[in-house]
């Protein structure tokens, strides 16, 4: 199958429009984040949501929003449609009904990542490129390296000395060459952007390439499909780069232009480690852009990020939400990965239990009322982080 939607790239920031079908990282005038724009209008008449009920149970089911021309060029391995739970029991634990769980932790790679880079792969293929990168602190770099053993391309990856082995292993059975730089992401970043700019490979940094972004977004349309195209009153999600907080968003916005849901939306809250906070900070300072967090430290290493170039696209959803920031402590994490994993059987990784950390602190501070529908976002398994459980 062929489809036509995609329109444009558009600037997050300066507004200026690219040609969808050539390769592009960040803009090139203002060096922010690039965005895939679509003919909605043509979509809206393609199809609606009583004709999504058919379809196949992964993110591909809403392909005529995601930017692949040619399903020639598709690679998956079950992507998305990952369980909506109603956390009963975890609920009448902190007593509070309307508690549910997106978790993530069942995607191929065993995190959220596997949408973003499932498509980012996907399309960069489709554009003709042979080999890929990416800065890492672990779940990225083994789902870029799952989809890009699949289709074939090239995989390096660059991520911290210290990070867990299990991450390190995974990218090395799936056929990816491994670097180990000593720092942190931000420095892996430098180090993945000044190799790969002299053999030509493709950057799929968190929002520096259009694409990723377009992967994550669909854990906004399946959502408001599995609530029966209604949305919660609160969402609470991990932030590390922000791409799926950012992505839900723009899902969120392009419903409502397909008359698939109304106006309303969540408040959105970004959680973040204490020991790297730079999205928090920022909020509010009632800053538009986030100043690098120094000294980085968390044992969560999805949220040890102390810089993130769509950081003024997260702060933007938290306040045209409602929403709040809210930073924890990694002891916090760690308890209610235990209380999670006790009352509902998941074995989250600390980043997926900082939400319910978040949830607590909101709830005690009246925050969160007791009438209303909380989803938290689980995004990883703790399989990958068994060391903390030692």
């Amino acid at each position: 199958m062929t489809l036509d939607y995609l329109s444009e790239l558009e600037c997050a920031l300066c507004g200026r429009t690219y040609d969808p079908d050539r390769l592009w990282n960040l803009c090139p005038e203002c060096a922010r984040p690039l965005l895939c724009r679509y003919d909605l209008e043509a979509v809206g008449e393609a199809v609606d949501t009583g004709s999504l009920s058919g379809r196949e149970p992964t993110m591909w089911r809403y392909r005529e929003v995601l930017p692949l021309r040619d399903d020639a060029h598709k690679l998956t391995l079950g992507e998305g449609w990952t369980p909506l739970v109603h956390a009963t029991r975890l609920g009448a634990e902190v007593g509070f009904e309307g508690l549910y769980i997106k978790d993530e932790s069942l995607n191929p790679t065993g995190s959220f990542k596997a949408r973003g880079l499932c498509m980012a792969v996907s399309r960069a293929r489709e554009l003709g490129v042979k080999a890929v990168s990416i800065p890492s602190a672990g779940n990225a770099a083994g789902a870029m390296s799952a989809y890009a053993a699949l289709g074939g391309l090239e995989a390096h990856t660059f991520m911290p000395t210290d990070v867990p082995h299990p991450f390190v292993a995974e990218c090395r059975a799936l056929g990816a060459k491994v670097t180990l730089v000593d720092g942190l992401i931000t420095d892996c970043g430098r180090q993945a952007a000044e190799e790969g700019k002299e053999c030509g490979w493709f950057d799929v940094s968190t929002l520096k390439e259009p694409y990723r972004l377009e992967g994550k977004k669909t854990m906004g349309y399946e959502l408001a499909e599995q609530l029966g195209w209604s949305l919660p009153d609160v969402i609470i999600y991990p932030t590390g780069g922000g791409t799926g907080l950012v992505g839900m968003w723009k899902a969120f916005d392009e419903m409502e232009q397909l008359g698939w849901i109304g106006s309303e939306r969540p408040r959105m809250v970004t959680v973040q480690s204490d020991g790297c906070a730079p999205m928090v900070r920022a909020f509010h300072e009632g800053a538009e852009f986030a100043e690098p967090w120094v000294d980085a430290a968390t044992l969560a290493d999805g949220l040890r990020v102390p810089a993130a170039v769509g950081d003024f696209l997260i702060l933007r959803a938290l306040r045209e939400s409602n929403g709040t920031a809210m930073a924890v402590s990694d002891e916090e994490m760690m308890e209610d990965a235990a209380l999670m994993g006790s009352t509902q059987g998941m074995f989250t990784c600390p980043e997926g239990a900082a939400p319910l950390s978040a949830f607590r602190h909101l709830r005690a501070q009246g925050w969160i009322e007791d009438h209303e529908t909380v989803v938290l976002f689980n995004t990883g398994s703790g399989l990958k982080y068994t060391h903390l459980w030692e």
